[in-house]
């Protein structure tokens, strides 16, 4: 196929809400030696994308951002200098393009796609070469735009910490957004124990579906911390996804065994009082771990248990390039059950 000139990308020129999405047409830079121009098939969509959008993202963000840092696509045109990767070659990006291997940096922050630099809701976008993966060959492209943020996130906080997850493990995920569904999924796969919290019963029979040994409607039991112990006779559990933030950490440390892991990934359950915290965290000797996404080592090593297992992302809705606002609103009314994908391209 001919090289395109020209992309039609999303752009957000004022950030107090998404209806100020705007489709608009660039011409495509040229490539450098070591770049790649991916044809982007498929884009997803996390609650990162909703906060940026409406200027309450806590980082840093450039101005008129094109949104979104998740993708899948395929390879249509190489730099000079690419020996790794060749056209119709099926990939993903990582969230941080620069960060490759080890721990995080300050530096690798900087890359965040989506945010400090432009992201990929656009039809083609450049990339270096050495922040690319190959997609699972059983991964259709919209499967596999899910897996860049939730699924790297998921797998760094159960396996890329000081206490990896191992078989009969006893795992405690918050909620059934895409983080948490991919916790739950890579658990089970692991051959651990999994306690799936939601809000919604309806929510909670699909993650028992996916695996989930146990369920608890947090509205109903408010004392979700008191029933995961008793669950676990009142030893605690392993690892806890704190997804909640400040409304949720300090039950999440009564939950938490001695010596288990808690990772701390957002913080959609709002603000509380957390004066109590740090005597329970001590109280338990527990390990308290914030997580940013991972590295592109770590993305290949879960593609690797993906592909192993012949796990599936779940897909809750798919729109088109043109109803992104609707995929916007649908994220944000939080009705959705693991990830909403935009089809970008129509072939």
């Amino acid at each position: 196929m001919s090289v395109p000139q020209k992309t039609r990308e999303y752009r957000l020129p004022k950030i107090d809400g998404f209806h100020n999405l705007t489709l608009t047409e660039a011409s495509i830079p040229n490539l450098k030696g070591t770049e790649v121009l991916v044809k982007v098939h498929a884009v997803s969509l996390q609650y990162r994308d909703l906060i940026v959008a409406k200027g309450q993202y806590p980082l840093s963000q450039k101005e008129n951002l094109v949104p979104g840092s998740d993708l899948a696509g395929e390879i249509i045109a190489l730099g000079s200098e690419v020996l790794d990767w060749k056209v119709g070659d099926r990939v993903s990006s990582n969230f941080y393009i620069d960060s490759i291997y080890g721990k995080m940096t300050e530096e690798a922050t900087a890359t965040g796609l989506g945010a400090p630099i432009d992201g990929v809701l656009t039809e083609y976008k450049v990339l270096p070469s050495h922040a690319l993966v190959h997609i699972p060959e059983h991964l259709s492209f919209e499967e596999a735009s899910t897996l860049p943020a939730a699924a790297v996130t998921a797998f760094n906080a159960l396996i890329g910490g000081p206490k990896q997850l191992k078989g009969g493990d006893i795992v405690l995920v918050q909620g059934t957004g895409g983080v948490s569904i991919f916790g739950l999924q890579l658990a089970v796969a692991s051959g651990a124990t999994v306690i799936a919290t939601s809000s919604s019963d309806r929510k909670l029979e699909i993650a028992k579906k996916l695996g989930a040994a146990y369920t608890i409607n947090y509205k109903t039991t408010p004392d979700w911390d008191l029933e995961a112990l008793k669950i676990t006779n009142g030893r605690g559990v392993d690892h806890i996804l704190e997804v909640g933030g400040p409304g949720t950490i300090t039950k999440s440390a009564n939950a938490i065994r001695f010596g288990g892991v808690i990772s701390v990934i957002g913080f959609v359950a709002g603000q509380a009082d957390v004066s109590e915290l740090p005597l329970r965290i001590l109280g338990k000797a527990a390990i308290v771990r914030g997580v940013i996404v991972g590295s592109r080592h770590q993305f290949e090593d879960l593609n690797r248990l993906i592909s192993a297992v012949k796990l599936r992302p779940v897909i809750d809705k798919v729109f088109s390039f043109e109803d992104v606002r609707k995929a916007y609103e649908y994220q944000d009314s939080q009705q959705h059950v693991g990830k909403v994908v935009v089809k970008v391209s129509k072939d």
